[in-house]
């Protein structure tokens, strides 16, 4: 414990990495222990590759964790221009780390097939949360699924502020129609991180769900995608 704490206060004092001993310095932490045997922040200084004046990449990259709450998916959520704002950090930083996270996205990604099939809400949720949980404002998104419940399509119905996106039920339905669908699953984010359901939420199901009897179609789910706290299910929840 000690010696990890000297660690500590030696990144805290703006030690640059070459200062530290072969063993701590993060490449070749890596090549010799693996990369997930690095922290975050040696993570990021491996992305960042230097620090600037008075500042040593390791020590710039737990600035940047403090601030914001030690969460990388805080970070995630920046755009290139809200990365480069930050002291220390460039364009080419800032392009750096956007692209490491669009990297392990679409890793993430090549577990599903294109036209998955869904056999309960954790399905949805795993097609749907890249597209979703980072985001800084609110989108309501449809699967369309066919009669096997095989994902056609999936659609961006809106856009929204913060708190509320409103979304135009026609363009939901004319979309399930020319994907020739028979079911729909409704996905949305709460960028607040709240995982229940407004009035606003219960109200949208409501229509979308009365709207689709009439034309021979299914609201199987309406998922609430909750930044760093998982997601909530009408289905799963009795709630259709």
């Amino acid at each position: 414990m000690a010696e990890e704490h000297k660690k500590s206060e030696n990144y805290s004092k703006g030690f640059m990495i070459a200062d530290l001993s072969s063993d701590d310095r993060p490449r070749e932490k890596a090549m010799r222990h693996g990369i997930d045997k690095l922290s975050n922040a040696e993570l990021l200084a491996l992305l960042f590759g230097s620090g600037y004046q008075g500042m040593s990449v390791i020590s710039l990259s737990q600035q940047i964790l403090q601030e914001n709450d030690n969460r990388l998916a805080n970070i995630a959520r920046k755009s290139i221009k809200e990365l480069t704002a930050i002291k220390g950090i460039g364009p080419a930083k800032a392009i750096t780390l956007a692209a490491a996270i669009e990297l392990g996205c679409r890793c993430r990604d090549e577990q599903w097939v294109d036209d998955p099939v869904i056999r309960s809400s954790i399905d949805a949720y795993s097609i749907m949360r890249r597209h979703l949980e980072m985001l800084a404002h609110e989108e309501v998104w449809a699967l369309y699924l066919s009669h096997s419940h095989r994902v056609v399509a999936k659609s961006r119905l809106s856009s929204g502020g913060i708190a509320n996106s409103i979304v135009d039920i026609r363009i939901l339905f004319k979309g399930a129609l020319e994907h020739n669908a028979t079911g729909i699953i409704l996905v949305h984010n709460h960028p607040s991180g709240t995982d229940r359901p407004s009035g606003e939420d219960d109200n949208l199901t409501r229509q979308v769900a009365e709207g689709a009897k009439t034309l021979n179609l299914h609201l199987l789910d309406h998922i609430i995608i909750a930044s760093n706290r998982g997601y909530y299910s009408y289905a799963d929840e009795g709630k259709l």
